[in-house]
């Protein structure tokens, strides 16, 4: 699952197993370094036990420039904490100022070698080889992923000493480099959490955690990892939406190593920037540490924070909710979808049975045709579009009565160009987007109703197809349709000071699956993650998991279904999948194939 391991109790199986590191060369290659035992060449890449490491071989005496190149990027792949195996390949003052941490590049394959000099000759002093590729994927100094295209060509130096006539890199490439695969193998998503407050449908602000996710080391203390990058705050595109709860400069010791005890209990122990904070303060800290890490493993139940050798407060996974909300841990009631008379229903969401009834009020009536709904998140109301697209009602799901006016009417010519899917945030307030191409737009309607409020969209590049708010309500998903092509993109939600009518934008689109071209559907299914129905250029429709950062979750894809016209997940895993297809409505749920729940049936939904 990546990224998504959400709650404890819910979390995806972690990884099994790892790998060991790539081919050997000639006279540098790789070792797995088990717990004891003596160091032992690795001839190729058969799977290790969980526990193993995997660590470089040094320079051997004598080898020549290109063996030392690929020595050298050979260790990048490598489980050696601050790349010294790879550090030894490069001169005294290169091993000074190459910095690793600042970018790891991911090429589609291994990086080539091409040696643009003489070849690493007896009588020459220096020689030159370039690295080629083409380009996957970047992680920044914050450890944040980014999808990246092009080739990839930088120059590797080499000198040889004049003493001791060894072949040394003194222009090492920029950071780290490596294939998917070994990046793969070497990595892994997870989720770190900061806060943000939304007030839930006209109640007083609630603290909502937001996932963060970043790319760890895996078998690199990543526990400890973790713990240094939440503290170092939130990555750059998240920042302007999320907080932390950390005073500033508070930091782990340099030399911690953070390993919970055998009650499952994890003591933290942070520099003196953090001994003055009060009780609520350190409550809060803690609630940040425990979603980050059991997102990452679910061996802490319970986090103790100290500074200047005395304790600041102790937090247990039970009393992390009152902290702030994690939307995996929101568990919806029901599933809801438009049954063959177009009108909304609803049946139980964890049910394993069929039956379904109209929901109470006037979207379950019958007396206005809908093609597509959307559920409140406290289950209170629900949002339809008729059946011609053109008209958005809003009713409550607790009482019968008239349905009223229509709350947003498009003036699109047909039905392709009027509206979308509607979308409830955490707040209350409704998205949708009108396709009018005279005017097409992203509109929120606070609280369902009132005046429409324009989203302001910059960098937007085509027509909103499709819309879902993330649970914890900075984070939006649209699908954006131009010419033939569609495209999913992942924006933040900004909101201006709170006034009469507050300004909304959505900023820093970005792509999640940029190597899809059609998007046929999608919905949010964790913290930080998405199912997505679409095709690649010149393929067939399948559905897949991606995260928001545009990388491929861990885990299986979901079993292959034909014909899928929407999809509808919940942040909560343990929910089943549920799509309309063509055979109606059908349902996933975990260890099973796709079942028929209604064959007449259409736009499933849970509530969001």
């Amino acid at each position: 699952m990546g990224a998504d391991r959400e709650g404890r109790a819910r979390r995806g199986p972690g990884r099994a197993a790892a790998y060991a590191a790539c081919g050997v060369v000639l006279l540098a290659g790789c070792a797995s370094m088990p717990d004891s035992g003596d160091l032992r060449g690795v001839d190729s890449t058969p799977r290790q036990d969980g526990q193993v490491r995997v660590f470089a071989m040094p320079p051997q005496e004598d080898a020549t420039s290109g063996e030392i190149v690929q020595g050298f990027l050979e260790a990048l792949t490598s489980d050696d904490p601050n790349y010294e195996t790879a550090r030894r390949y490069l001169t005294a003052e290169a091993a000074r100022t190459w910095h690793p941490e600042l970018s790891t590049t991911v090429l589609a394959e291994a990086p080539d070698m091409d040696p643009r000099r003489a070849g690493g000759r007896e009588d020459t002093a220096d020689d030159l080889y370039t690295l080629t590729g083409t380009k996957v994927a970047t992680v920044d100094a914050q450890q944040s992923y980014e999808p990246a295209k092009g080739a990839y060509d930088q120059s590797v130096h080499l000198i040889r000493d004049p003493k001791t006539k060894q072949w040394r890199i003194d222009g090492p490439p920029v950071g780290v480099v490596m294939g998917k695969s070994d990046f793969q193998r070497n990595y892994m998503s997870v989720n770190k959490y900061y806060f943000a407050d939304q007030p839930l449908s006209g109640t007083s602000p609630t603290t909502v955690a937001v996932a963060d996710p970043v790319y760890v080391r895996e078998r690199v203390n990543p526990m400890t990892q973790m713990v240094r990058s939440l503290l170092n705050g939130p990555t750059s595109w998240l920042e302007p939406v999320a907080r932390s709860s950390f005073p500033t400069g508070v930091r782990l010791p340099e030399d911690a190593s953070l390993t919970p005890d055998d009650q499952n209990k994890l003591t933290v122990p942070l520099n003196d920037r953090a001994a003055r904070v009060g009780v609520s303060v350190c409550h809060r800290m803690a609630a940040q540490i425990l979603f980050t890490l059991q997102n990452l493993t679910p061996a802490v139940d319970e986090v103790e924070l100290r500074a200047d050798g005395k304790q600041l407060c102790t937090l247990g996974e039970d009393e992390a909710p009152a902290v702030a909300t994690q939307g995996s841990e929101e568990q919806p009631q029901y599933l809801y979808f438009v049954d063959a008379r177009k009108r909304l229903v609803r049946m139980a969401a964890d049910s394993t049975g069929r039956q379904h009834d109209p929901v109470p009020g006037a979207l379950g009536d019958g007396d206005k045709a809908l093609q597509s709904v959307a559920v409140s998140r406290d289950e209170h109301k629900a949002a339809g579009v008729a059946a011609d697209g053109k008209e958005l009602y809003v009713a409550s799901l607790a009482a019968a009565g008239s349905l009223g006016d229509a709350v947003l009417t498009s003036k699109g010519a047909t039905a392709n160009d009027r509206l979308t899917t509607p979308s409830w945030d955490a707040q209350g307030d409704l998205w949708v987007a009108d396709r009018d191409p005279r005017d097409a737009r992203l509109l929120l309607l606070e609280d369902g109703g009132g005046d429409p409020l324009t989203v302001d969209t910059p960098g937007l590049d085509g027509r909103i197809k499709d819309v879902r708010v993330a649970a914890d309500g900075v984070r939006i998903a649209l699908v954006v349709e131009k010419g033939d092509e569609q495209s999913l993109l992942i924006g933040r939600i900004e909101r201006g000071e709170k006034s009469e009518r507050p300004a909304v934008a959505v900023r820093e689109l970005r792509s999640a699956a940029p190597e899809l071209e059609e998007v046929a559907a999608m919905s949010w299914a964790g913290d930080s993650r998405l199912v997505v129905v679409g095709r690649e250029q010149g393929g067939v429709q399948q559905m897949r998991y991606v995260q928001v950062d545009g990388s491929t979750p861990e885990g299986p894809a979901p079993a292959a279904l034909t014909g899928v016209k929407e999809i509808a997940a919940s942040e909560d895993d343990q929910m089943p999948l549920v799509a309309y297809s063509e055979d109606g409505i059908v349902r996933l749920r975990t260890g099973t194939q796709w079942e028929k729940v209604d064959a007449e049936g259409m736009a499933p939904v849970y509530p969001g």
